[in-house]
């Protein structure tokens, strides 16, 4: 069968339209508008050509070709949940997440074929290793310690791969169940001690505290009696300097009185009225008393004490 030239012009200018298309197509495709915080990495002819920042860009068609993208902010990779065995061969998973960005396009496109697969694998086997290291109860106090080792891992490795490891974080440790319970119960435990300790020191403190106050009020009872004695004591010291005082002063004029002309009658008198006063309350109705004879005689005891009638 004969194709006519018709025929064959158009199939012509089909195959010329096709090419035009995808000459259309690639010219299109080889307009490049990067982001911010984006990295394009360019190959021609299959070889590393050129990294492209963010703007615009126009590669040349079916030569130049955007192999890789890469985002250079910073990004989240969870860590998988793995079994690790502890120094006392407890088993526990561990889960975690990194928080890594690319800081070399280049390495991180020809470094390493997946860096994040890389970098959560390195961080498994890390993990791993450190809390092989560690007892069970160490293990949760020594996330710092994991997490710090598991970033120096990766910042070594990071190196070459064209990452940077910012931080690592652990998000769980799990152990087995019948770990879980005795741990529970030892808190419990732990709990209940430090409550009755509390509760003992309670105690402790409010019996010291009580017999703070015994002897504080002890204290204050016995000064305030000491004090009340002394207070006592000098009012009656007071009082017999003030009685000796008046008894001097008396005595003194009563020698006056004496050693005056006519004083020794006088005394005489007030001694005789005194001594009559007190002969008469000696008796009552009801008894009687016997005295010696020479106590009535009253010129006999002035004598005694040199109170001798005046004659003149």
């Amino acid at each position: 069968m004969m194709i006519s030239g018709i025929d064959t012009d158009l199939i012509v200018m089909g195959i010329w339209g096709l090419i035009f298309a995808i000459f259309v197509v690639k010219l299109f495709q080889s307009i490049r508008l990067v982001p911010t915080k984006s990295a394009y990495i360019v190959e021609r002819l299959g070889k590393y050509h050129s990294t492209l920042d963010a703007g615009f860009h126009a590669l040349v068609p079916f030569v130049d070709k955007v192999a890789y993208i890469h985002d250079l902010k910073e990004e989240t990779i969870d860590v998988p949940p793995q079994e690790c065995f502890s120094c006392d061969e407890v088993n526990v998973e561990v889960d975690g997440v990194i928080y890594i960005s690319v800081i070399d396009p280049v390495k991180a496109s020809y470094g390493v074929t997946d860096y994040r697969y890389a970098a959560i694998q390195l961080a498994q086997t890390t993990t791993r290793s450190v809390i092989g290291t560690l007892d069970l109860d160490r293990t949760f106090e020594e996330r710092d310690v994991i997490s710090a080792k598991v970033v120096e891992v990766l910042d070594q490795a990071g190196a070459m791969w064209g990452i940077r490891v910012h931080r690592y974080e652990i998000k769980n440790i799990t152990p087995p169940e019948t770990v879980k319970n005795a741990m529970e119960m030892q808190v419990n435990a732990e709990r209940e001690r430090r409550a009755l300790l509390a509760k003992s020191e309670g105690d402790k403190q409010s019996k010291i505290n009580r017999s703070e106050g015994i002897k504080a009020e002890t204290i204050n009872h016995s000064e305030g009696e000491m004090q009340r004695r002394i207070n006592e004591a000098e009012g009656k010291g007071e009082e017999i300097l003030t009685i000796a005082r008046a008894t001097a002063e008396s005595i003194e004029r009563m020698a006056t009185v004496i050693a005056a002309p006519g004083g020794k009658n006088v005394v005489r008198m007030q001694l005789g009225a005194q001594y009559l006063k007190q002969l008469d309350g000696v008796s009552t109705g009801q008894s009687k008393v016997i005295l010696p004879g020479n106590m009535m005689d009253f010129d006999h005891w002035m004598n005694s004490i040199g109170l001798e009638e005046d004659k003149d």
